[in-house]
């Protein structure tokens, strides 16, 4: 099914508020977005980037804006769609027809369609690595053993964290010394330590 299909199907289906929807549905036509069909629900985007969608369920609809946290929000009726785990989605619900100002919504979905166009999108954050601490065990080991530090050094360092890792979990010095005997040859042979299981 196309999704001009699905988005016919959304709006003619029998559900709460399916009048109001198709009232916000002519709002977003009478824009420059393009409509389509994500997650179950009409989507209206710039140049395939979204902007809103509009969304019914049992107790309330509503629209969400993709880069809300951009908005101005003057009337402050914007919420966060899921606390906790999304960063720029805002929604605006509504629970009965009474609430509907469209001039107002449009206001909203105007900035909502300027601020895509300048590109003001909340970027995902890279996480950051995390801070590897070197076993002094390994690090003595390695001092002592020009072959074993130069093999070590050409290990990728995704390797070489694998090998931190596993010399840093063995809870007694024994161990950790164990550890070391262990994975000198393999990696002398350049092998890292998960590599059988890859």
């Amino acid at each position: 099914m196309e999704a001009s299909e699905k988005v016919a199907a959304y709006y003619a289906k029998e559900r709460p508020f399916k009048n109001e929807i198709a009232t916000l549905r002519t709002l977003m036509r009478s824009t420059e977005l393009e409509e389509t069909y994500k997650w179950n629900f009409p989507v209206y985007a710039l140049n395939n980037k979204n902007v809103v969608s509009i969304c019914s369920f049992k107790y309330h609809f509503g629209i969400w804006f993709f880069n809300g946290s951009f908005l101005k929000d003057p009337l402050k009726i914007l919420e966060n769609a899921q606390e906790g785990k999304t960063k720029a989605m805002r929604h605006w619900k509504f629970r009965s027809k009474d609430e509907i100002d469209l001039s107002a919504i449009k206001d909203y979905v105007l900035e909502a369609i300027e601020n895509q166009k300048k590109d003001l999108v909340l970027k995902p954050q890279k996480k950051s690595k995390k801070e590897i601490t070197v076993p002094k065990e390994l690090t003595i080991a390695l001092a002592e053993n020009q072959k074993f530090k130069d093999a070590f050094n050409a290990l990728s360092p995704f390797k070489q964290r694998e090998y931190y890792e596993y010399i840093a979990t063995a809870k007694q010095d024994k161990t950790k010394q164990s550890r070391i005997a262990k994975i000198l040859p393999m990696v002398l042979e350049g092998i890292g330590l998960n590599d059988a299981y890859r």
